[in-house]
Order: structure tokens, then sequence, then C-alpha cells
């Protein structure tokens, strides 16, 4: 199984709690805020690794899932589809022969994050002045 050097090293431990024991679903769907079904639904669709197991057959998630997990999540929220995670998945699975895939397909993302990021600029600020111009006409009405 491949290490995952680059979501490893990339400083996204928000979610590792301190200690060292593996965490059960419960305590990692508390943690992220993902349901159980989600965190199984992850795993199934391959954006997870196979998730470790106690003799039981529980799910035991260690840091390297958490992390894992902490990179989908923000990739989900800035609106990457599953699709596209998923092929990230593969490639990280892959190994280090596809970080410059990798590299690429996250490069791209950022770009379509950063025009989307201009547009909720260009937005707001038009939202600005229309809320100042009620401020405006608020000011000539006589009390």
């Amino acid at each position: 199984m491949n290490d995952e050097p680059d979501v490893e090293t990339c400083g996204i431990d928000e979610l590792v709690p301190d200690g060292d024991g593996p965490l059960p679903i419960s305590r990692v769907a508390e943690l992220t805020g993902l349901s159980p079904d989600t965190l199984r639904w992850y795993e199934r669709v391959g954006l997870l690794e196979e998730v470790t197991r106690d003799s039981a057959g529980r799910r035991q998630y260690v840091p390297r899932d958490l992390r894992r997990l902490t990179l989908l999540m923000r990739l989900r929220a800035t609106g990457m589809p599953v699709s596209e995670m998923q092929h990230y998945a593969q490639l990280a699975k892959a190994g280090d022969p596809t970080e410059p895939e990798r590299k690429q397909l996250l490069e791209e993302h950022r770009n379509r994050v950063l025009s989307h990021i201009a547009d909720l600029h260009r937005d707001l600020e038009i939202i600005n002045r229309k809320i100042a111009s009620y401020r405006g006409s608020q000011r000539s009405v006589p009390a």
C-alpha cells in the first residue's frame, strides 16, 4: 500500500486528534460531520482505501485515513466532482509515478476555485453597493 506522502505532508491535520489509537466510525463521524453511511460510501466508491478493521470487523480509522478524509472534504466543499476525487484517489493508490498527474489535477481544481472566489467577490461588491444605497436612502428620510 502507498503511504501517500502527498497527503500526509500537506499540513491538513486538523481532524487528527491527539492520541495514538485507531478511532471507530462513530468517532470519525463526530469529528468530520459525515454520517457513518457516507464514510462507508467513501470507502465503497474508492475514495478511501480499505479501512482497517478490528477482530469484530468494525472499522478502525488511523491518522492516515483522517488526513485523507480531510483532503476529500476540502475538495468536495470547493466543488470538485466525486468522479475527479475518485480519479485522484486512483492515482494516489498507484503511487509516486502519478505525482505529476495528481499535481496537475489539483492545480486545475485550484484554478476553478480561484475563479469562483473572484466571481463571489464581484457579486459581494454588488450586494455591498446595494446595501450602501439603502443606507443612503434611509438618511434622507426625516425621523
